[in-house]
């Protein structure tokens, strides 16, 4: 369970991250909020990519959820700067 939580945490992070480096300038939100928005992304994604119909049957690293789960987290990091006034700075 603890494997599960920590496994999750750092797949936000990374998926977080990934999608904040996919969107233009620079995102003014948190660490601790580009983990849960990852988070979310990656879940929201997976739940999407099983209801279309995707099965990993050769095995190894499932890509098609991980690169859907980016796109999806970096819709929800513009949502959530859109909703809290949070604009993107062009560096």
């Amino acid at each position: 369970m603890i494997g599960t939580i920590i496994g999750a945490i750092i797949g936000g992070l990374i998926i977080g991250a990934l999608a904040r480096l996919v969107l233009p300038g620079k995102q003014n939100i948190s660490l601790l909020m580009t983990i849960i928005l990852g988070i979310l992304g990656s879940l929201i994604a997976s739940w999407l990519v099983y209801q279309v119909g995707y099965h990993n049957s050769n095995g190894g690293f499932q890509w098609i959820p991980f690169i859907v789960g980016i796109v999806v987290a970096a819709i929800l990091i513009v949502i959530y700067g859109n909703v809290t006034g949070r604009r993107n700075t062009n560096v």
